[in-house]
C-alpha cells in the first residue's frame, strides 16, 4: 500500500510538472546591418495558425519602439484582441518590434537647436535608420516571413518624428502611418516646414494621428505638442491627392505618457474601418 502511494504521488508531482512551461509572446531574431554597423534585435509576433508551409499571407505592422520593455508587449495585446474573429477589427497580422539601441540617435534629424543637441548629444541619425528600415529590414522580413506586401509603421514621441519624417521623405515605405504624440518640436519643428513628396505620389496612404492633453514642449521657443500635432494633419490634409487619407485623433483624457494604448486601439479601428 505504501509503494502505491508512493507512485500515485510520483505520478501526481511528474503531471503536475509537465504542465508548467514558458509562456512565449513571440520570437527573438538578430538582424546584422551594415547601414548602422550594427546587430538589430527583432521582437517577432505571428498571427495564430501562421505556418510557413501555408499559402496564407499577411500584412506586417513594424513597431518603432519595439523592446519588450517598450511597445512590443502592449501592442502585440492589441493586435491579438483586435484579430480575434468575434472582434474582427483588424486582419491577422505580423508584428515586428525593433528593440533600440540608441533611440536618440535613430529617431532624429540633425537640429540646428543647441539645446537640442546638448538635450540629446547622440542625435542625428534617422537617415541610416531609414535606410536600415527600407534596404535591410524590409527585405529581410519579406524574404522570411509570409507577407502580403502591406506595412504599417507605428511610432510613439520622438518614434513619431520618425514616422512621421518617413511620411515626408520616403512615403511608399509603408501603406499605413500611425503616428502618436510626434515630438515636432524637434530642431524648433523644421520637419513641419517641408514640403513632403506625398503631393508627386500616386501611393495609397493612410495616415492616423493621435495626440493628447500634453501641452509644452521640451524647446527654448514655444511648441504645444497638440497644436503642433494639428498643423501636421492640416498640412496633410492640404494635399489634393484622392489616394491620401488623415484622421487627427485628439484624446484630451489621455497625457504623453498614458496616450499610446487608446491611440493604437482607435489607429486600428479607423485604418480598417470598411
Amino acid at each position: 500500500m505504501k509503494k502505491l502511494l508512493i507512485l500515485i504521488c510520483t505520478l501526481i508531482s511528474f503531471i503536475c510538472r509537465a504542465q508548467v512551461g514558458t509562456f512565449r509572446l513571440g520570437t527573438v531574431e538578430q538582424i546584422p546591418s551594415t547601414v548602422l554597423s550594427e546587430t538589430r534585435t527583432l521582437n517577432i509576433y505571428l498571427p495564430e495558425g501562421y505556418s510557413d508551409k501555408d499559402t496564407t499571407t499577411y500584412p506586417v505592422i513594424y513597431l518603432l519602439d519595439g523592446s519588450a520593455d517598450e511597445d512590443f508587449i502592449h501592442i502585440v495585446g492589441l493586435v491579438q484582441f483586435c484579430t480575434f474573429p468575434w472582434v474582427n477589427r483588424l486582419p491577422p497580422s505580423i508584428v515586428i518590434g525593433i528593440a533600440n539601441t540608441d533611440r536618440k540617435r535613430d529617431m532624429t534629424f540633425p537640429s540646428t537647436v543647441k539645446r537640442d543637441k546638448e538635450l540629446l548629444p547622440t542625435s542625428g541619425g534617422s537617415a541610416r535608420f531609414i535606410s536600415f528600415l527600407a534596404d535591410e529590414l524590409q527585405p529581410y522580413i519579406q524574404k522570411h516571413y509570409r507577407t502580403n506586401g502591406q506595412k504599417t509603421i507605428i511610432g510613439e514621441s520622438l518614434a513619431g518624428l520618425l514616422a512621421t519624417e518617413v511620411l515626408f521623405t520616403r512615403p511608399s515605405l509603408f501603406d499605413k502611418y500611425i503616428i502618436i504624440s510626434p515630438s515636432l518640436w524637434w530642431d524648433n519643428g523644421s520637419l513641419l516646414n517641408r514640403q513632403p513628396t506625398l503631393l508627386v505620389s500616386a501611393h495609397s496612404t493612410s495616415i492616423y494621428i493621435g495626440v493628447g492633453k500634453e501641452g509644452l514642449a521640451p524647446t527654448e521657443q514655444p511648441h504645444v505638442m497638440e497644436v503642433d500635432a494639428n498643423v501636421l494633419a492640416d498640412k496633410l490634409n492640404g494635399i489634393k491627392n484622392k489616394d491620401i487619407s488623415v484622421h487627427l485623433d485628439y484624446l484630451p483624457d489621455e497625457n504623453h505618457a498614458t496616450i499610446g494604448h487608446q491611440a493604437a486601439y482607435n489607429a486600428f479601428k479607423w485604418l480598417y474601418r470598411k
